[in-house]
């Protein structure tokens, strides 16, 4: 059944069981050591709650508070057009990109290809099994790029996980030819420094250059040593991909000794993550202008020659930002959203007890120009409804919705659902649209919800963990405009310029 619920009358005192119960307190204070953002590359996890927190769950359910268990609900401006669930590919699904006609949706053993040339009916063209967390995804041209964060035996599509303190090991990115979406054919491997968490296409007229985010390294593994402070980019040819090689590992954060330059976490900075690295990019080519969410920091730099980025400018915030995860700019380049996921993906962060602040979205002006720019905090931004105790939410990928003069984005919250919300008031952001499931459990804490809801040609598609690929038709005034704006490949991290 699907319910229409005002976001303003769902407000919830959810959380404060569970804060009783210490659920949270491990993941709160823990050192840097603890923090493993993301889920891994096993099934999704599944941890049994108090037995309070179950009394808490089922009482919301039943007062109306929450959804019932997979119960769908959205505000009434949204309209659920398709769910496709997952098929040969059984594990966590992850982020999404498209060309022309197609969706292609990342998946911790492979990648699948949609044909959404109509969204109220997806079919499937091809599945790809190819294992390796996160198998972050990017097109272009006839090329497709897949990310591999997990120590493998080798670099083929029948490689089995390794222990990372093996030098045989591999991890970093792959390559695949995408002319014919029904067989893909993989042309190239790249290792690279502790694997490809997530990467960002910088594409050229002759090549494509990557940037690779990764991070956490260890003394111990031969090709992840500390402190690991800066990004690997490849070099792709377009008309050889097979010559696809890392041609420099630009420094982002340059200090003194094993510990390097980025913000120091823990215990100088308790609740934060130890930069060790970036998490992920995004770049505006337009303006030659990238943001990086990187760990403890959040930066601004300079791409105007791509092999050799310049940081502009650097925050942190460590009152409220445990890790700083993804960056969106606004259209005009004036604006920068940063996202905290807090809790790494896997805990129930939406809640009266973390607040409105935490786990959130951190708006920022860019104020200046050139070189001479600067990050000016302005607000946080969280959905207004508060999520179980069994249901991971904190705020993950989202894209821009073009409307021109305004600055709208749609994002995941994973089990907190797809939010559509206006920041064009940097200092006063507000939700204008939402969709959701109820929790996929009422005992016990199970990763899931949307991992990436994105907007591309006059809809919004989304990547669920657990339920699998979902279509949605927003129907509203202030983004209807944005359903004549057509473009011919989106990956998120490399926003275009949809008004040139």
């Amino acid at each position: 059944m699907i319910l229409l619920n005002d976001p303003r009358t769902r407000r919830r005192r959810l959380g404060v069981a569970a804060a009783a119960a210490g659920l949270l307190s491990a993941l709160l204070t823990a050192g840097p050591a603890a923090a493993i953002p993301d889920p891994g590359d096993g099934p999704a996890a599944s941890e049994k709650v108090s037995g309070s927190v179950r009394a808490e769950v089922r009482d919301a359910i039943a007062d109306g508070e929450i959804p019932g268990q997979d119960e769908i609900v959205h505000s009434a401006n949204i309209e659920h057009l398709a769910n496709i669930p997952k098929d040969v590919l059984p594990g966590t699904n992850s982020d999404l990109a498209f060309q022309g006609k197609y969706a292609f949706a990342g998946n911790y053993d492979g990648f699948r290809i949609f044909d959404i040339s109509n969204p109220k009916k997806p079919k499937t063209v091809s599945q790809v099994l190819c294992p390796g967390s996160q198998n972050d995804i990017s097109v272009s041209g006839d090329l497709l790029f897949l990310s591999t964060d997990s120590s493998r035996s080798d670099d083929s599509c029948n490689s089995t996980t390794q222990p990372a303190t093996e030098k045989s090991s591999w991890e970093g990115m792959k390559v695949f030819d995408i002319s014919d979406k029904r067989n893909p054919r993989y042309v190239a491997a790249v290792e690279t420094a502790c694997g490809s968490h997530t990467h960002t296409l910088v594409p050229e007229r002759r090549d494509v250059y990557i940037y690779v985010s990764s991070y956490a390294p260890n003394a111990a593994y031969p090709d992840c040593q500390p402190p690991h402070d800066g990004i690997s980019v490849i070099k792709v040819p377009r008309n050889a991909p097979e010559k696809a090689a890392v041609v420099g590992f630009p420094v982002l954060f340059p200090g003194e000794g094993p510990d390097g330059g980025g913000n120091p976490g823990a215990p100088t900075n308790p609740g934060v993550t130890k930069t060790t690295g970036c998490h992920d990019i995004t770049v505006l080519p337009s303006k030659d202008l990238a943001a990086g969410a990187c760990m403890g920091d959040g930066i601004l730099f300079s791409i105007k020659d791509p092999e050799h980025p310049k940081v502009v400018d650097r925050v942190q915030d460590n009152v409220n930002f445990a890790f700083w995860h993804s960056a969106t700019f606004n259209q005009k380049a004036d604006k920068v959203v940063f996202t905290d996921e807090l809790g790494g993906g896997g805990a129930p962060t939406c809640n009266a007890e973390i607040g409105p602040n935490r786990g959130a979205d951190g708006i920022y002006d860019i104020v200046g120009r050139g070189e001479k720019s600067k990050l000016v905090f302005r607000n946080y931004f969280k959905i207004p409804r508060h999520q179980a105790e069994t249901e991971n939410c904190v705020a993950h990928n989202g894209s821009l919705i073009p409307v021109k003069g305004k600055d709208l984005m749609v994002q995941a919250w994973y089990q907190g659902g797809v939010s559509v919300w206006d920041f064009t008031d940097s200092s006063r952001p507000k939700e204008i649209a939402y969709f959701e499931r109820g929790p996929l459990s009422t005992t016990s804490l199970v990763t899931g919800g949307s991992w990436s809801a994105y907007y591309y040609n006059g809809y919004i598609y989304s990547n669920d963990i657990a339920k699998g690929f979902d279509v949605l038709k927003l129907s509203d005034r202030r983004t209807d405009p944005a359903k004549r704006v057509r473009v011919g490949e989106l990956n998120v991290q490399t926003q275009p310029d949809y008004f040139d």
